[in-house]
């Protein structure tokens, strides 16, 4: 079997109503796992294989199923599970006090139409970037692979490991933030005359699967990241910095991060995000003339046929007039004369959306959608962005009201705008990973885009009320809680979020922490520097992974590094044991090289594992809601002073081993 050859017969079903239920409701619990992950330490899962992994299975039980309708499944599961990436800007209206809620018709029109441009956009890219390129594409040739072993050989040992890991991390969960009896940490705190040195780790089995499936160089990388801000920066810091409020050693060391090192982190976030998209321009440049030159004015086989002409310009003239109009309606209470403002955003949306949609798709296509560097771009769009406000302003073309009030209203634009571009740069970044495991399997590219489609109309329906129930069940780190009372150490980092308002605030008012975010700046560019001196030994220290080490908690950074560690050292294990198993490039990086085995193992039990928490923090966010508190089911009082840290280790360490143990069973 070729990858040009079609499968698909007449009779074989492909884009199914009950495909596309099944869809929206993986969709459902993907896009609420995937908002609450990326809120709490800055990261997502890939949902492409377990959302197939599933759809077999459910499938298989309902009757007669085929690979290509399986296949559509996961493409719509796929792309909502990566339109929830907008929890990167949205958040940043409520906390900079523009938003006190998220409006759902805002919120999820936003969303909506930058994830049908992100579609439509990479229409015309498919057969420059898929069809005729030689990129590799790991995620999507994996995901091909997977659908064809489970439709040769059954997914039940997959489906039992996805369910028993999300089974195993929904009772942790609950016993940690539902019931209180285990707790969330565990810390030290030292010190050695005035420096303070704290560590602290965190007892998740979402961080632990996400490190899992991170892999080892990105984990060590963000242990790095944590060593220098907790083991030199805050200890440094609260050696030369008074302490007026007279806090203990642990709070002033946490204040000490949190307004002074997590500066740093940014600036070092911002300047390896650029050099990675440095990095891959130049094969992205060159990959893209090369493809459009040699295939311009051909047109595609009919089993290969797109969405027509007609429909793309009618889904572009919707998005167009939906964005218009939300960002019209945005503006429209607070100003005047917006329409400039207004057509020049959404022309920005559609040429920076399309260009930026390609450049993510070559570089997904080169080192996989996960590691594509999204966050470079957000920061590269938030400058451009605010720099295109303040020459409308320059020409006269602005609202007045747009800079009063200490520029609230351009700062909460650009955020409004970059949720539109980070929808659309997210999708496309995913769905040519998509395309090209269509190709493999021999799907018809315009279902499949449809597929696409309805998995952003369902995503972008799902992402304001799961935002709504986070933020009032834990608020917003560096933000007011959403009510009194709240304990704002269970609040969720919100990472990146905090970083966009960072910066687009600050390019307003001028009120960036340029020192920190100049030492930041000035570290990154070292870490990139020792980067490349460490590839000529054929090692790797990837500098984005060390920024946001710096930049999230030392609890995240720590537990993350110990699942990419017990990853490598399982795998090691496993090809040591079948010295004979095949894979699809380095076996520690697992998100892009996903064996048949793997995807029965460890990479299920660990998406299980991020699965199970996410939905328990949803459940319980509901609940917290509702009753308005968020330990009303807390058994805490009963248990001796100290026994929640030990407790906690205790279970998190049994976890771990019931973890291995069923990996290498296997």
């Amino acid at each position: 079997m070729t990858a040009s050859s079609p499968l698909q017969t007449p009779s074989v079903r492909e884009l199914t109503v009950r495909g596309l239920i099944l869809g929206a409701l993986i969709t459902v619990v993907f896009t609420a796992s995937n908002v609450y992950l990326g809120l709490r330490i800055g990261l997502t899962f890939a949902s492409s294989i377990p959302a197939a992994v599933i759809s077999m299975a459910v499938l298989r039980a309902l009757g007669r199923s085929s690979l290509l309708e399986n296949n559509m499944v996961q493409s719509q599961a796929s792309a909502a599970g990566t339109l929830s990436c907008v929890f990167a800007t949205f958040p940043g209206l409520v906390m900079t006090g523009f938003w006190h809620s998220f409006p759902f018709w805002q919120t999820a029109g936003i969303s909506l139409a930058g994830g049908i441009a992100g579609v439509l956009f990479t229409i015309p890219l498919r057969r420059a970037l898929v069809t005729e390129s030689a990129l590799p594409y790991p995620e999507g040739v994996a995901a091909a692979e997977i659908l064809r072993a489970g439709g040769e050989h059954g997914t039940s040992k997959s489906l039992s490991a996805l369910v028993g890991g999300s089974l195993v991390a929904a009772l942790f969960s609950f016993a940690s933030s539902g019931l209180q009896l285990l707790a969330d940490t565990v810390s030290v705190t030292g010190a050695a005359g005035a420096a303070v040195f704290r560590f602290s780790g965190g007892l998740s089995l979402a961080l632990l699967g996400a490190g899992y499936l991170v892999g080892l160089s990105g984990g060590l990388a963000m242990l790095v990241g944590c060593v220098l801000a907790w083991g030199v920066g805050v200890p440094w810091l609260t050696a030369l910095m008074p302490n007026p409020e007279h806090l203990d050693a642990g709070a002033f060391a946490t204040a000490i991060w949190l307004h002074k090192v997590r500066f740093i982190g940014a600036g070092a976030i911002a300047i390896s995000s650029l050099w990675t998209l440095v990095e891959l321009m130049g094969p992205v440049l060159r990959g893209l003339n090369s493809a459009f030159r040699a295939h311009r004015g051909t047109l595609p086989p009919d089993h290969e046929r797109d969405l027509s002409p007609r429909a793309m310009i009618a889904l572009l003239g919707v998005t167009v007039v939906l964005l218009g109009g939300l960002f019209a309606a945005f503006l429209a209470p607070m100003a005047h004369g917006i329409w400039p403002a207004v057509c020049a955003a959404v022309l920005f949306c559609l040429v920076f959306g399309f260009v930026m949609a390609a450049a993510c798709g070559y570089m997904a296509g080169i080192v996989g959608s996960s590691s594509s560097p999204i966050s470079g771009i957000i920061i590269i769009a938030a400058v451009l962005c605010a720099l295109m406000i303040l020459g409308l302003e320059t020409l006269g073309l602005m609202p007045a009201e747009m800079m009063a009030d200490g520029q609230t209203l351009a700062t909460a634009f650009t955020i409004l705008l970059l949720s539109a571009i980070t929808a659309t740069v997210a999708i496309a970044n995913d769905n040519l990973q998509d395309l090209k495991t269509g190709q493999l399997v021999g799907a018809s590219p315009w279902k499949q885009e449809i597929a696409l489609i309805a998995g952003c109309v369902v995503g972008a329906a799902v992402i304001p009320p799961v935002l709504n129930l986070l933020y009032q069940a834990y608020g917003f780190a560096g933000s007011p809680m959403p009510r009194p009372g709240m304990d704002p150490t269970h609040a969720l980092a919100a990472p990146q979020p905090a970083l966009i308002s960072l910066i687009a605030k600050g390019i307003f008012t001028q009120s960036l922490d340029w020192t920190m975010l100049s030492f930041g700046l000035g570290l990154g560019a070292a870490l990139i520097g020792v980067d490349l001196l460490l590839r000529r030994r054929q090692l790797a220290l990837p500098p984005l992974g060390v920024a946001i080490g710096i930049y999230l908690p030392a609890s995240v950074s720590v537990t993350l590094a110990v699942g990419a560690v017990l990853g490598w050292a399982l795998n090691r294990k496993l090809r040591s044991r079948n010295s004979t198993t095949g894979g699809f490039g380095d076996p520690d990086r697992l998100p892009e090289a996903v064996t048949e085995h793997d995807a029965s193992t460890g990479t299920m039990l660990a998406s299980g594992f991020i699965v199970g928490e996410s939905l328990t923090g949803v459940a319980l966010a509901v609940l917290s809601g509702a009753l308005g508190r968020d330990d009303s089911l807390s058994l805490a009082p009963w248990l001796p002073a100290g026994a929640s840290p030990i407790l906690g280790l205790i279970a998190f360490s049994a976890a771990c081993v019931w973890f291995a143990r069923k990996v290498l069973k296997s």
